[in-house]
């Protein structure tokens, strides 16, 4: 007999059709070729398993020994294969017991997870969460070996390899926060305003410069920052109690203003927008628990970019 790389496995159907019908005429009918084209697979069949598999009988044709053996083993073996070809089943997401992870900076936590938290308990109360934080490396081998389902954060620093999927959730824009009647800043900073006052910066990694600090060395300026810290928990407290200003995306910015008596202004230099998105591998493109996941997330994107930035 053969081996597996020289089999041709498209045979093991008509093998089927022919121990069921113990006949090449009916059998070719039940694979819509003509007798003579079933009478050349038979050949071919013998040809692959060095047997007769069937033989002429005054009483018809009969299976070998051989051909007997095989007959479950081979029927076995072409449902499991109809069973991989069929499309994937719809996804219960009230019965699913999968668990997800995401990457995301505390940003898209913050914006993210209270929404997209309430949405599962409410619609897969089976479903678990894991969320990572960002790394400055782009986690390109955890998407790869599935360790990671989706990956959220700003398009220009995460700069994801353009053959991964990317779907745009919404856009922010950076803002300023200072504490509610501030002593020396009233409405919009001017520049000289703003480059004079102590600052306070956000960094997770620990950098001492920021998206502004960028943008003020193209300009040949500098800010003083009188502070730094990795989290954005503290941010608020410390900018209500102190005459320090925060550079923030807008979105975070509001957040903000519920929890102290804090003001929004512009940031008083020219700044882009900032896109967020949402990005994953197109291994999991098609499924369908995965793309239940993500349109819960784009869902939670669109209804956060349908709330205009006022800054």
């Amino acid at each position: 007999m053969a081996n597996l790389r020289s089999f041709d496995l498209n045979l093991l159907l008509a093998f089927d059709l022919l121990m069921r019908e113990r006949n090449v005429t009916r059998a070719a009918e039940q694979m819509f070729v003509t007798q003579s084209a079933m009478s050349h697979i038979l050949h071919r069949l013998r040809q692959q398993f060095d047997d007769p598999l069937l033989v002429k009988t005054p009483t018809g044709m009969q299976p070998t020994v051989r051909a007997l053996a095989l007959v479950e083993p081979v029927h076995a073996l072409l449902l499991e294969m109809e069973r991989l070809l069929e499309l994937p089943q719809d996804f219960d997401p009230a019965a699913s017991q999968r668990r997800f992870s995401l990457a995301a900076t505390d940003y898209m936590e913050f914006l993210l997870l209270p929404d997209l938290s309430r949405l599962i308990e409410q619609a897969a109360p089976g479903i678990d969460i894991h969320v990572k934080r960002t790394e400055s490396a782009f986690p390109m081998a955890q998407l790869e070996n599935g360790s990671l389902d989706v990956v959220l954060g700003f398009a220009s620093v995460l700069e994801p390899p353009t053959h991964l999927c990317c779907e745009y959730l919404f856009s922010d824009r950076m803002a300023c926060v200072l504490r509610h009647q501030h002593p020396r800043i009233h409405g919009a900073p001017s520049l000289q305003e703003y480059l004079t006052a102590s600052h306070m910066l956000i960094s997770r990694t620990g950098s001492q410069l920021g998206a502004v600090d960028a943008k003020l060395t193209e300009l040949g300026l500098e800010r003083h920052i009188k502070l730094i810290v990795p989290h954005f928990l503290s941010a608020p407290l410390i900018v209500a109690q102190t005459d320090m200003i925060l550079s923030l995306p807008y979105r975070i910015a509001a957040q903000f203003k519920t929890f102290a008596a804090l003001d929004i202004v512009p940031v008083p230099i020219d700044l882009p927008d900032y896109d967020l998105v949402m990005i994953w591998h197109p291994l999991r493109e098609k499924d369908p628990a995965h793309c239940w996941l993500r349109e819960q997330i784009a869902l939670i994107g669109r209804n956060i970019d349908s709330n205009e930035v006022l800054i």
